[in-house]
């Protein structure tokens, strides 16, 4: 393992007419200031301020943040390299964080009028939450209560995984992971070497990076509290973001509400919320934030005090394409590069639970690489996935 200079490998951005960044911004966005203008009853002002940043974001060019904004300094310096560039020009990843902020701006959160505070994407968020998809796969997990140590650990690591898949989640089981996940798309599986390596240790802190809430964190929570009463792991951390973010990213707002349902589920979802619940009373899990996770870079630029709580960790966790991303950096390498090199600047051991949704993927061997090149769209199908780890 030797570390690998990121400007080995340019910067994705969204200037490719064909590419998924320019997709994001000339397709997706307009589709979800839509759904964001349809979740809440906005009033005047904020119905404007969305129209405003629209036509900014989706045909204009990348505009300062807001007068008299409480994070106004930070911004004009990251902004600096990038005003008045078309927003696909700038860096992919950075230019995605800074929309998200501009349009929780644009949606009142942090003005001075009833909307302060108010998630706009929380209608969306409930609505997967208390959805019949949710009760199903929660109902699943009565049917894993046969398994051994080793083949629940497995099975809970994956359903992790693919948490947002309604056809996967907590249905899988250790014996049934060539059958089942594997021919449909696990690209790469550390996830063997991720439990030896928690086993091999005396139990210590985990920390889990979250990324999105609903029935994906469900399984996360879970994955949590099976470390826990496993003797894996001896305390673990949940890591949200501080504020709405990316449309689904979990806040703690939405891991309360994710602990509630658990709890209130009959079975053995809701003992598990039990567990968690007294676990966070005796702080043997922790949900935790850092303004961090919402600045438009990627982890090796993580400050000082962070740094330093990763670096004592027995593992650390990143879920989900964006934590992938801000973990390898959001650039065009070689899907063949090494995983263990691209994350040598990582303080402490970390594994990368991810789907692949996005251009940057690593780690990949050479013929596995060869043959998705053929494939048309692999990189943002959300049908591939990895379980990648650096000890």
């Amino acid at each position: 393992m030797h570390s690998i200079d990121p400007d080995d490998a340019p910067v994705i951005t969204g200037s490719d007419p064909e590419g998924f960044p320019w997709s994001v911004f000339h397709e997706r966005h307009p589709l979800l200031f839509r759904q964001v203008r349809e979740a809440l009853p906005y009033g005047p002002r904020e119905l404007r301020q969305l129209e405003a940043f629209e036509k900014e974001a989706v045909g204009g060019v990348i505009g300062p943040i807001e007068a008299g904004a409480h994070d106004r300094a930070l911004w004009d310096e990251w902004c600096r390299p990038y005003l008045g560039l078309p927003w696909t020009e700038a860096p992919f990843l950075w230019a995605e964080v800074y929309f998200y902020r501009r349009l929780l701006s644009a949606t009142g959160w942090f003005g001075p009028g009833p909307m302060r505070g108010v998630d706009p994407f929380a209608p969306l968020k409930d609505a997967e939450l208390h959805g019949g998809s949710a009760d199903a796969e929660l109902a699943a997990l009565d049917r894993l209560e046969g398994l051994d140590e080793a083949e629940l650990s497995s099975a809970l690591l994956l359903s992790s995984l693919w948490g947002n898949r309604a056809d996967l989640c907590f249905e899988i089981s250790a014996a049934r992971v060539d059958g089942v996940v594997r021919a449909d798309g696990l690209l790469v599986d550390d996830g063997t070497a991720v439990l030896s390596h928690l086993r091999e240790r005396p139990p210590g802190r985990i920390c889990l990076i979250a990324d999105n809430a609903g029935r994906e964190l469900l399984p996360d929570l879970v994955l949590l509290d099976h470390l826990l009463v496993s003797g894996l792991a001896d305390t673990a951390v949940l890591y949200v973001k501080p504020r709405p973010y990316y449309v689904s990213d979990a806040t703690a707002a939405d891991t309360y509400a994710a602990l509630r349902r658990l709890r209130d589920t009959p079975g053995t979802a809701g003992k598990v919320g039990a567990r968690l619940w007294q676990a966070i009373g005796s702080g043997r899990l922790v949900v935790d934030t850092h303004d961090f996770f919402c600045a438009p870079f990627p982890f090796r630029d993580m400050p000082d005090t962070l740094r330093a709580v990763l670096a004592s960790a027995t593992l650390t966790i990143t879920k989900g394409d964006l934590n992938y991303r801000r973990l390898v950096d959001d650039r065009h390498w070689p899907a063949t590069t090494p995983f263990a090199d691209v994350t040598a600047y990582f303080p402490g051991p970390v594994a990368a639970l991810r789907t692949v949704k996005s251009d940057v993927v690593v780690g990949l061997d050479a013929a596995t690489a060869t043959a998705l090149e053929a494939e048309h769209g692999w990189r943002t199908s959300g049908t591939r996935a990895v379980v990648q780890f650096r000890p």
